[in-house]
């Protein structure tokens, strides 16, 4: 087939009627900051976002707003705020800088949050604890601080700037034979919470991003989207009440390393043969074109894994740590306040 032909076919298909539908043949990703750079390399100035970053020693914070359906549409995420922190050094199990991304997810998850002091909490560990590279939800939640069932025995607590914090890890599909949504959305009727916040692990389509990046969003969630085993929302509509998301990218999907090895090897191809007949070919492609062809190649095979570093044990505790630190801090005002200084 000539590469005019590919191209009429991809961009001909069908595609459905969701905020999702522009990124239906895209690499998958569960990161704004993804979808985003995806959509800008179409449209270099995306109406509807608004994105800002923060360099800070070893962290880069991205604090994006989508602000109405346009931007919904162009990138394929709903409106509200999604706060990504890129720390490339998380890989290398530094204490130090830990200690300075627990501090930093303590001021975003502060701000983001901005909830009462007294407001009561549910905290939901997404994934499967048997599978390492999805054991991030319930990982955290085994390391935070629950006080629900403490107040009715010692409720000077509140006083002393504790929250009601209840936590759940509700296991999926697979296991329990009962849908996440069903779940939650029974405990959050019971327990009645303020908010609740969601915990699970991500995709990513770049490998430099698995392993050393944290998002934080204000929109809900869906569990399982990343790797293509989508589940109903966790969000305001389905559970009554304000959900945020926060999430760790721990795999990356095969077709998306081969797209990437693709690109150096015809990058070398450039450089050593100019004007070679094989880089001409796929230059006519545009990046989603050429990741559709690789999946559409690996997926019938049944080889379009989803790949996770071997480091991912040590990796998984350590964000689960990081993470539990920082949700820790910003719900429970008096454990900031204890916290002693962190040297630098």
């Amino acid at each position: 087939m000539r590469t005019n032909d590919w191209r009429r076919l991809y961009r001909s298909r069908p595609r459905e009627d969701d905020v999702e539908t522009d990124f239906a043949y895209s690499p998958r990703t569960d990161l704004a900051l993804e979808r985003h750079e995806l959509a800008k390399r179409m449209q270099p100035k995306i109406p509807g976002v608004v994105e800002e970053k923060e360099a800070l020693d070893g962290i880069t914070v991205s604090r994006m707003k989508v602000t109405s359906a346009a931007g919904e549409k162009a990138i394929g995420k709903k409106r509200g705020q999604y706060i990504t922190l890129e720390v490339p050094g998380l890989r290398h199990r530094d204490p130090r800088l830990q200690d300075r991304v627990v501090d930093q997810l303590e001021i975003e998850f502060g701000t983001l949050l901005d909830l009462p002091r007294h407001a009561s909490v549910l905290v939901i560990g997404l994934g499967n604890e048997h599978v390492t590279p999805d054991a991030l939800g319930p990982k955290v939640v085994e390391r935070l601080f629950v006080t629900r069932h403490l107040f009715p025995y010692m409720p000077e607590l509140k006083q002393q700037g504790y929250r009601t914090v209840a936590a759940l890890s509700p296991g999926v599909l697979g296991v329990t034979g009962i849908e996440t949504s069903e779940i939650v959305k029974g405990t959050v009727e019971h327990v009645k919470p303020d908010v609740v916040i969601a915990i699970d692990a991500l995709a990513s389509r770049s490998l430099s991003r698995v392993n050393s990046t944290i998002q934080i969003a204000d929109t809900g969630i869906s569990p399982g989207a990343g790797v293509g085993n989508k589940r109903k929302a966790l969000d305001e509509d389905t559970l009554g009440c304000k959900v945020y998301a926060v999430g760790v990218p721990t795999v990356v999907d095969a077709a998306t390393i081969a797209n990437d090895a693709m690109d150096l090897v015809l990058g070398q191809l450039r450089a050593s043969v100019p004007n070679n007949s094989a880089s001409q070919l796929f230059d006519q492609f545009e990046d989603t074109e050429r990741w559709q062809m690789i999946r559409e190649v690996l997926d019938p095979l049944g080889n379009n894994l989803m790949v996770t570093p071997k480091e991912i044990d040590e990796f998984v505790d350590d964000v689960a740590d990081v993470v539990a630190r920082g949700l820790n801090l910003a719900l429970h005002p008096a454990m900031a306040e204890a916290e002693p200084p962190v040297s630098h």
